[in-house]
């Protein structure tokens, strides 16, 4: 489906951040390309488009935060406090997260 070896720089699915232009400027260029069945790489195509790089930042934790479920650190706020997205918390340990921050 994909004409090229490599798919583009994306941003993952997970969470990203952009400011209102960029998006209005991302459904343009939407329009103009032919659909991609996978949308983190349908973003990526697009960003191409308009060469634009995403970038990583270190809030976004898609892939679960490293960490020791017994550590003291876990109830502590500036543990939590830098994420922007976290994924593969329990219910209970996202109620209990932002009960902290």
């Amino acid at each position: 489906l994909y004409n090229k070896s490599n798919y583009p720089p994306y941003a993952g699915g997970g969470g990203f951040i952009m400011d209102g232009a960029l998006a209005k400027r991302l459904h343009k260029t939407s329009e103009t390309l032919e659909l991609y069945p996978i949308d983190d790489v349908f973003l990526g195509m697009c960003l191409e488009v308009l060469k634009v790089s995403p970038v990583g930042h270190e809030g976004f934790k898609t892939f679960g935060i490293v960490k020791n479920k017994n550590s003291k650190m876990n109830k502590e706020p500036c543990f939590f406090r830098s994420m922007l997205v976290v994924h593969k918390l329990l219910p209970p340990e996202l109620l209990q997260m932002w009960d902290l921050v």
